[in-house]
């Protein structure tokens, strides 16, 4: 094999240097990657600019992406069908009693959400319409109210199923269903711990409590929502069963989120379903762009052997499991403050792999490492998409909740450090519900 123009670290250097130079400049991600991709095209010999198109077909030619489309369609349906106004109202009969109370229906809505659509963004987008003008309008600063509400949006892409878990098996060859077990008791302590800030919160500012809810409410509140959440029940328990695979699960969700708006709740009008699949178009459309150019951009980091060479560099740390985990979600956490997740996982994923293995980290750890990391990400400036758009629902700055943001993502880097230590507790459901994914 005849060798390539340039070495691996020049190639590095023109690749990501032409990346960030780009993303100075404000060009959109999807097409920064693209465009930093296309030097090398010109320059390598054996290359041409037309191998751009050629991998991004490689990339959309997969079944297993078409769950990303199904999901975000999930996500609006729930929104406009009745489903989310019925989770709400069971979320505050559960703990709307307790200190800070709207703010902690938001986290409950979030997490009952993300057992659904599995699309933090659709979660931002809705949620900041439904609480932010609400929480103001009890008493809450509006920082507060724009920083819970984006950072209780990224359990979206945690708790199965998530749209970065169909990603993730697909570029990296993870068990799905290994996944989808694996980011429930993570996305719950998440959870409890954002759960424990609202508390903390509301105690020093004196937040407003709801009265407790009797126990026939809660009951009423929990019948009519039933049918909504036995959804992750359907789409999780229908993968171990094998009945079918991850993108059918996710056209699964889609049928049943559509029979429960229209049938059951009977709020789904024709008008509302046909702006529901243009805004799914968009969402898709956007998503999908960036996995085709993030693509070619990791296509030529394989070419060049970056990875390797990066490899061979710290092998020679001496990490071990601990420290390797650490390295790896360092790397996401930085990279996730520029890059979407999607992207992110294509060309940082791929380069931790290899890594990973030589330490003997378990590849259901390593995703839930990476995801969990990626996720704060979606808050993080300067991309920080979920706090994008809630502070775009405010029509406020992002600077103007950032402070509120950091403070709450503190509980939330515990919990990530406790993964990383302990990494039977990503490990605990698949081993004890389905042992057998994880071989």
């Amino acid at each position: 094999m005849m060798s390539a123009t340039l070495t691996p670290g020049m190639a590095a250097l023109v690749l990501f240097g032409a990346f960030f130079v780009l993303l100075v400049a404000r060009v959109p991600v999807a097409f920064a990657l693209g465009l930093a991709s296309l030097p090398l095209l010109l320059i390598e010999d054996r290359l041409s600019p037309m191998g751009m198109f050629n991998e991004m077909f490689k990339a959309y030619n997969s079944f297993i992406l078409l769950a990303v489309p199904f999901f975000l369609l999930t996500a609006n349906l729930m929104n406009v069908g009745g489903i989310t106004d019925r989770l709400m109202r069971l979320s505050r009969a559960m703990v709307g009693h307790f200190p800070g109370g709207l703010a902690q229906i938001n986290i409950l809505l979030s997490v009952f959400f993300a057992g659904i659509s599995g699309s933090s963004t659709a979660d931002a987008a809705s949620q900041g319409k439904l609480f932010i003008e609400a929480q103001v309008k009890e008493g809450y600063d509006l920082s507060f109210s724009i920083a819970i509400t984006a950072v209780s949006a990224v359990l979206a892409v945690i708790i199965p199923p998530s749209i970065l878990m169909i990603v993730w098996g697909g570029v990296i060859s993870t068990s799905i269903g290994a996944m989808y077990l694996a980011g429930v008791v993570p996305g719950l302590l998440i959870g409890l711990a954002q759960m424990a800030t609202v508390h903390a919160y509301a105690v020093k500012r004196n937040y407003p409590v709801y009265p407790r809810s009797t126990f026939v409410e809660f009951l009423k509140a929990a019948l009519v929502s039933i049918p909504a959440l036995t959804t992750p029940f359907i789409i999780v328990g229908g993968i171990l069963l094998g009945w079918f695979t991850a993108t059918e699960s996710a056209a699964i969700a889609v049928l049943y989120a559509a029979c429960l708006s229209i049938f059951y709740y009977r709020e789904m009008t024709m008008k509302k379903l046909y702006d529901c699949i243009v805004e799914t178009g968009k969402l898709s459309s956007v998503a999908l762009f960036c996995v085709g150019t993030a693509s070619v951009f990791g296509w030529l980091m394989a070419y060049y052997q970056i990875p390797k060479a990066l490899l061979s560099n710290l092998q020679g740390l001496g990490l071990g499991i601990t420290g390797t985990g650490f390295l790896i979600a360092g790397a996401f956490l930085v990279v996730g403050c520029f890059l979407d997740a999607i992207p992110a996982i294509i060309i940082v994923g791929t380069v931790m792999q290899p890594l990973a293995q030589a330490v003997g980290m378990h590849p259901v750890s390593f995703a839930i490492i990476g995801i969990v990391s990626l996720a704060f990400g979606l808050v993080t400036p300067p991309y920080g998409l979920c706090l994008m758009i809630s502070c775009a629902v405010a029509k406020v700055p992002m600077r103007y909740a950032l402070k509120d943001t950091m403070i709450m993502l503190i509980p939330m880097l515990a919990v990530l450090c406790a993964i990383i230590i302990f990494p039977e507790i990503p490990l605990l459901l698949p081993r004890w519900i389905s042992p057998e994914l994880l071989k």
